[in-house]
Formats: structure tokens, sequence, C-alpha cells
């Protein structure tokens, strides 16, 4: 894409007004220079005989002719733009034909600046431009900038590259957001699972991107392929959720040219609703169901863009959440996980989006099959923790008693089955239900709970325990726990066995770097020791890393420092010392 204009070329000329190449002419053929600039004047002056003896008025009020010839320019250009506006907002091929003559008789002078803006105000009113008036737009850098997203659009059908450069930095924009609630050391409060789906698709990047593509099928196809191509590529999760968030976006626009057309757009609609609402109930089960059912031979590549939707973390959060409340609700009234069609429906659910990047890296689009023993074996086992807090919860309750304490504590705190940690190795669904069900424990501050599993939850499939959402929720939760952290077990089971084993990749330094920044005045001297040179950030980290774990180590430092010993020196130095302690008053 050029950058300048052609040289010279107003094209004032070519809609008949004279202009550059006629005022050189008439100076350089001219005997009197003077004369010929007045003539000149006279006769591209503002035509109005009533106005010619006023003119010499402003002059000697120091207006130059210059500043009123500008001033009246804009106000008619202004009345001009309103007009057109006017003309784009009727319907009708009179009125398309008005603008399409409008454009060819004034385009030429795009390039002037000061009468940019009618020409762009046209451009935006005209539904369907010719190619040769795209083609110099797309071709100058400055007349590309100035132009709406409107005839943006009309550019971008035809060519993807540019619309890849624009988009691209929204998107990049979009990851960084994410990443700042993830990562921020100082947020305790806008927690990434907070806000609604509604909240979260009024953000700037998704509004922005739903603008572009405006009523295009085109471009929102386009779009997908990006976010596709760059989850494919990076495997990073942000991706799906804006999948999902940009197709709700154009929802609540009522775009039916593309909500019509996406296969997803039902399914979405009724999952984003369950997640508004933290609940499905019979009805949106069946309709979920009934969509995935309903896939036929020749079809399953939507499939590809249903587990995205399903790989999105608020979805795989929601699906988790309330697989674990429903086991909760099994334990109460004694019911068997497979008897339960919605939690097999959201376990389903759960597999497909679990499996998203697979199955696209694949292009084998073919729903993976849940392991039957996942609900008739691992399910009990995971059940038998909860029924374990339960009975420990209880017997906290009564009144004590030594023996039977002790009864109950063996009992109900040893090792967590061989079963979970098999299927959790095993199966990456598991593994998510395991992460959810310590979700679970911290939010019940169980103490006993957390040290089981988080002694095996490091084994999960995949290294699924160590991605961002779940640590990051994880975190702020154990931040809410200070005083866990003076037992030297706790932290040997959350330290040594869990984080630890997950040190090798960059973002778990991150996590355990916010956690330590709210719980180091817990822990013994010997544990954030060791903690912090572990934590020395590599070359691999980037800055933000080697930032926090400086202001971390100058926090310690500062709080190292004997307060005591200055106040003590002070008091020694007082004139008060050497004054007689009064003796006591006795009644």
């Amino acid at each position: 894409m050029a950058s300048t204009s052609k040289p010279g070329g107003t094209g004032l000329e070519e809609v008949g007004v004279p202009g550059q190449t006629f005022l050189r002419d008439a100076l350089t053929s001219c005997t009197d220079p003077l004369k010929a600039i007045e003539e000149f004047q006279l006769e591209n002056g503002i035509l109005l005989p009533s106005l010619r003896p006023m003119l010499p008025l402003l002059d000697l009020h120091g207006v130059r002719r210059l500043d009123f010839h500008t001033s009246v320019l804009e106000e008619l250009r202004d009345k001009l733009i309103v007009h057109i506006n006017e003309l784009g907002s009727k319907e009708g091929k009179e009125n398309d034909k008005k603008l399409k003559d409008l454009l060819a008789k004034s385009f030429a002078i795009v390039r002037i600046k000061a009468l940019r803006p009618v020409i762009m105000s046209i451009l935006k009113n005209t539904p369907h431009i010719d190619d040769k008036y795209l083609r110099v737009l797309v071709r100058d850098r400055e007349l590309y900038n100035d132009t709406d997203t409107e005839v943006k659009r009309q550019i971008w059908q035809d060519n993807q590259s540019l619309f890849g450069d624009e988009v691209s930095p929204l998107l990049s924009q979009y990851i960084r957001e994410k990443e700042n609630v993830l990562f921020d050391h100082e947020n305790l409060t806008n927690l990434f699972f907070s806000p609604s789906p509604k909240v979260r698709r009024q953000g700037a990047v998704v509004q922005k991107l739903a603008h572009m593509i405006g009523t295009s099928v085109k471009l929102y196809d386009m779009v997908l392929q990006f976010l596709r191509t760059l989850f494919l590529r990076t495997r990073n999760v942000h991706y799906c959720t804006l999948r999902a968030e940009l197709l709700m976006a154009l929802h609540d626009l009522e775009i039916q040219d593309i909500i019509s057309v996406d296969p997803c757009h039902k399914f979405t609609w009724c999952l984003d609703a369950c997640i508004r609402e933290r609940n499905v109930d019979i009805k949106r089960s069946r309709e979920l169901q009934g969509f995935l059912d309903s896939i036929k031979r020749g079809q399953e590549q939507v499939l590809g863009d249903l587990s995205m939707t399903l790989c999105d973390p608020y979805a795989i959060n929601f699906l988790a959440t309330s697989a674990i409340k429903i086991l909760q609700h099994l334990i109460n009234t004694e019911g068997l996980p497979r008897d339960n069609t919605i939690l097999i429906l959201l376990l389903r659910m759960l597999a497909l989006g679990l499996s998203a990047w697979v199955m696209i890296d694949s292009q084998e689009f073919k729903e993976p099959k849940l392991d039957s023993q996942v609900v008739t074996k691992y399910l009990p086992a995971l059940m038998s923790l909860m029924v374990d807090d339960q009975v420990r919860a209880l017997h906290n309750k009564l009144p004590p008693d030594e023996r039977e304490s002790a009864i109950t504590t063996i009992e109900h705190s040893g090792p967590p089955p061989d079963a979970c940690e098999a299927y959790m190795r095993e199966s990456t669904v598991c593994g998510v239900l395991a992460m959810y069900y310590t979700l679970h424990a911290a939010k019940l501050r169980d103490r006993g709970a957390l040290l089981r599993i988080l002694s095996i939850l490091g084994s999960c499939k995949d290294g699924r325990a160590y991605e961002d959402p779940f640590l990051h929720a994880l975190v702020a939760l154990l931040i809410q726990l200070p005083d866990e952290f003076q037992g030297e077990d706790f932290s040997t089971v959350l330290f040594d066995e869990f984080f630890f084993a997950g040190l090798t990749k960059d973002n778990v330094t991150r996590h355990i770097l916010k956690l330590l920044w709210y719980i180091y005045p817990k822990l013994p001297e010997t544990r954030i020791h060791t903690l912090m040179k572990a934590l020395q950030p590599g070359t691999q980290h980037n800055e933000s890393v080697h930032k926090l774990h400086e202001a971390l180590q100058q926090k310690l430092n500062t709080q190292a420092e004997p307060a005591a010993s200055t106040s003590e020196i002070e008091y020694l130095d007082s004139p008060l010392m050497s004054v007689p302690t009064p003796a006591p008053y006795h009644m």
C-alpha cells in the first residue's frame, strides 16, 4: 500500500474547477501577475454580488481571506454531509443512483483533505462501491486510514491479508487483557471467572470485531479461520473464548445474516444461558443433547467449532463445577452417577471440549467416546473423598472424644483411593473433575480434603492442573487461608508435592509468586528462602516475572529489617530514663 498520493494531483481540473495547474499556467504566461491573481479570485471566489462589498470590511478587521473562505467551506461541507447521510438512510434505487452519480462526479477530489469528508460520506452511504474506487483507496495509505469501517468492509471482502493486518492487533490485545487478569498479583477482586458472559462480551475488542464484521458472513468466516489457526498454532484457549463471545455479541446485535448461518449458534446460545444462570435444567440439557445427537453424516466438521466453544475456560469451569454439584447432590440422595442423565451430558460436553485441539489438528471430526469406567469407577472413588469430607466436618461439630477422633481421622483422612490417581493420569475429564473438586474443598476451607487431593493433583493428564485459569482460581482461594500455611504439612504438600512438580512451566512461577505476595508473613524463614531460590526467574521468563520476583524480594527484605531496635535505642536515650519509677499507689 502506497503512503503518498499522486504528485500535484488535487483532481480539481477533473471536475471542471481551475486548480493548481491552471493557476501555474496563468502566472507563467501573463504579463501582469497581480492582475492575473485578481482575475482568478474574481472568477473563482464566492459568486454572490452582495458579498463583494463586505470583503474589504473583513480586511479592515484583520480577517484573512483564507480564514473566511475556509470557514464558509467547512459550514457548507457539514451541511452537505448531513444531506448525504439523509439520502443514504432512505432506501430505494433512486437514492442509490443519486449517490453513485455524486460519487462519480466528486471522487476525483478525494485527495483534497478539506473536501475528503464529503467523498467519504458518499462512500459510506453507498451499499455497493465499484472496484475502481476501492482500488484507489487501497493503494493510498492516507486515504485508506481515513476510510470508514463500512467502506473498509467492502475492501476486506476480497483482501484477506489486509483484513488480517487490521484484526491481528485486536486479537493480541484480547489475549493480553485475559492474561493481565490471570497474572495481576494485585488483583483479588476482579477474578477471571467473576464477570458474566454478557459483561465479558461488552469488552472493547469483541465490540470492535463485531463492528468490523457488520453483516458480512465472509468477514465473519475469515475471523473464525484466524481464531482456529491461532488456537492450533498456540494452544491458547482464550481464542476459544473469543469465538463464543463474538458469536454471542452478534446475537445481541441481532445480525440475522450471520447467526442464521452459523451452525453453532443455537448450541452456543443455550450454553451461554446455562453459564449465565449457573445452572443446567432438564429442558436446556435436552436442547444441548438434541443438538449433539442431531449432527448427521457429512456435517461432522461442525464438531470442530463446537469443541472450540466447549474448550472455552468459562465453559469448562461451568461444566466441571456443575458436575461437582451434581455429585454432591447424588451423595445426599444416595443416587448413582450413571443414572443421572444431566451429569452424563456434562461429562460428554467436557470430553468434547477437552479434545478440541487434537480434533482440529488431526482434522478427524469425531466425538470422543467417554470411557464407561469414568462413570462406574472414577466418580464413585471421587465421591468417596467427598463423603469422607462430610464425615470429618460432621465429626468436628460433635463433642470431643479422643478415641473416636483418632478412629475418624484414620478412616477418613488416609491417601485417596488408587482409582483416583490412576484415572487422573489416563483421562483429561477425570483430571479436570479432580481440579474442580480441589476448588470445591478450598471454598469450604477443608484442610484435610486439600491435603489429600493436592498430593496427587500434579499427576493430571497433559499437566491440566497447571493451566492458568485453574491456578488463578486456586491461588485466589488459598490466599483466603493464610493460617493454614503455619503448618509445615500443608506447605510440604502444596509447594513440594504440587507446585514444584510444575515449576518447569513458566506460568506456574507467576502464580506461586502471587500467592507468596500475600501469605509470606505466615511462612517460616527457611521455607521462604527455599521458595524464593526455587522461583528465581531465568532468561526464559518475561520481564514482568523478574519485576514481580524483585518486588517480592524487596518486600521480604523490608519486613526482615528489625523495626524494634530503633525504638529501643530511642527509648534508652530518653531523658525520662533518669526519672525514678513512682511507687505503686495503695488503697
